[in-house]
């Protein structure tokens, strides 16, 4: 099938860090700031959504609509498997490059961030994403960098959300090591491999149910085999079947397998509800 090819471009930090957090209503979860997206959806309208993707995603009841919008305004379920996952295996972040891959809010790149990666970059397919969500859930958290991240245990127990967006005071230092970026995987590679600023490969690429489509996998596959270090790692979280749009963790890892580039194994499962992994790709 052809895939719409959405262009890759970088989006650049604004200098103000006060203007990325107006109007945003922040709730928080495991002790990370996020937006709130039902608030997103009611006031992203007009030149703020130049992609339509919320008053399309709002109209058609969809939280995907292929090649339009790729889900980013969600927070599925697999990021926190994730995340308990880095504290469960220890996972060490510091020194590290790290792409959050199909970021969306942003989550996993910013527990990164906090472990002390040396570089976080952050890519979603809709640009509306990376300026709306991603990015100011960035500055939240590294304004509010002091607060240690808790255990999986007190997510429900999340604080009430705070309505009065904080003054941006704290850290850019944390800011300077991250880099925002959106379109279509292939053309991301691109970008960041044909780019004059310099770019070494990622020694940690996290990606969180970004395999539900199974007409994506080729250009996924073929972004991690361009963009990961030699000895780097990509932590991979998936249901394991996607009902109604036909992948799976089962179908990812065949297609691995046939292209022989890559090594997988299935280093957490998780029974509660819907069947869920976690898949670590090396290469072979």
């Amino acid at each position: 099938k052809k895939l719409c090819v959405r262009a890759a471009k970088e989006h650049s930090i604004p200098k103000d860090l006060n203007k990325v957090l107006e109007n945003k209503v922040m709730e928080t979860v495991l002790d990370l700031s996020y937006v709130k997206l039902s608030v997103v959806e009611r006031t992203c309208l007009g030149e703020a959504d130049s992609e339509g993707i919320v008053s399309k995603s709002v109209s058609s009841h969809s939280d995907l609509i292929p090649g339009v919008y790729e889900g980013g305004l969600k927070i599925w379920e697999c990021t926190f498997d994730l995340m308990d996952y880095f504290a469960e295996a220890e996972i060490e972040f510091t020194n590290k490059t790290v792409l959050d891959l199909g970021c969306g809010a942003g989550l996993l790149g910013i527990v990164a961030l906090r472990g002390k990666a040396d570089r976080v970059h952050f890519q979603d397919y809709n640009s509306t994403v990376i300026d709306e969500i991603t990015l100011p859930n960035v500055v939240a958290n590294c304004i509010g960098e002091g607060r240690r991240m808790g255990s999986g245990k007190d997510r429900k127990g999340s604080k009430p959300p705070s309505k009065r967006p904080r003054k941006a005071e704290g850290s850019p230092d944390m800011l300077n090591r991250c880099r925002f970026f959106s379109g279509e995987w292939s053309q991301v590679s691109q970008l960041l491999l044909s780019s004059s600023k310099p770019f070494s490969k990622y020694d940690i690429i996290l990606t969180s149910e970004t395999i539900y489509n199974p007409d994506y996998y080729s250009a996924l596959h073929d972004t991690l085999a361009q963009l990961l270090d030699k000895h780097g790692r990509v932590y991979l979280a998936s249901k394991v079947h996607y009902f109604g749009v036909g992948g799976g963790i089962c179908l990812f890892e065949k297609f691995i397998e046939e292209k022989n580039v890559f090594r997988t194994s299935m280093v957490k499962t998780i029974d509660q509800g819907l069947q869920r992994c976690i898949m670590e790709i090396v290469f072979k």
